[in-house]
């Protein structure tokens, strides 16, 4: 089974990404779908996730529930994680909690590789100038793996994602078996923490 591989950090910092593009705040549902479409494209560029969130349909679109939640206020922020970059949610918008502090995206955004940061600028470059609800019908139009859930909530598999991709059952594989080890690492490494 996989799991163990959300990196909060990594959530809040491409959030972070997001929002220093925007010059301001984004609305909740602009800044999902922007980070949904990062974590997809990520998948699709390296067979890997970004920010390995749970993925699930939700009728407004895919989502990453885990980040969902925190841009809810409903998980606790680790140290350095979501509530040190994202301020508290006010009405349906989020922005960073300190915009003074950080002016420059890549000098400041630590956990995101390059090859994070390139697949960021590529969804900014795409869907930055959509609106939210534009987004919200680019993702049911674009992104077979999303389902309508009749008003609640269906989670996607990696497989499901790697399926709407086009990728070839040996792709397949050799992506869910990184995903697998690494949920291991991670799992064997929470175990040492804890």
């Amino acid at each position: 089974m996989i799991q163990n591989l959300f990196n909060e950090k990594k959530a809040a910092q491409a959030a972070a990404y997001f929002l220093l593009r925007a010059g301001g705040p984004l609305t909740v549902l602009k800044l999902m779908k922007l980070l949904y479409l990062a974590e997809r494209g990520s998948f699709e560029r390296y067979g890997a996730p970004m920010i390995g969130d749970r993925l699930v349909s939700m009728p407004h679109g895919p989502v990453l529930s885990i980040t969902y939640n925190h841009m809810s206020g409903e998980l606790e922020s680790a140290p350095d994680g979501w509530d040190s970059w994202i301020a508290d949610r006010a009405e349906h918008n989020l922005d960073l909690r300190d915009r003074g502090a950080l002016q420059s995206a890549e000098d400041n955004l630590l956990e995101l590789s390059d090859a994070d940061l390139a697949v960021l600028d590529d969804v900014w470059q795409k869907f930055g100038q959509m609106s939210a609800s534009a987004l919200r019908n680019w993702t049911h139009k674009n992104c077979p793996e999303w389902h309508d859930p009749d008003g609640s909530m269906i989670p996607m598999t990696p497989d499901d994602l790697f399926a709407a991709l086009g990728f070839t059952p040996e792709q397949k594989r050799e992506a869910l078996a990184r995903l697998q080890a690494e949920s291991k690492v991670n799992a064997a490494f929470a175990s040492v923490k804890g």
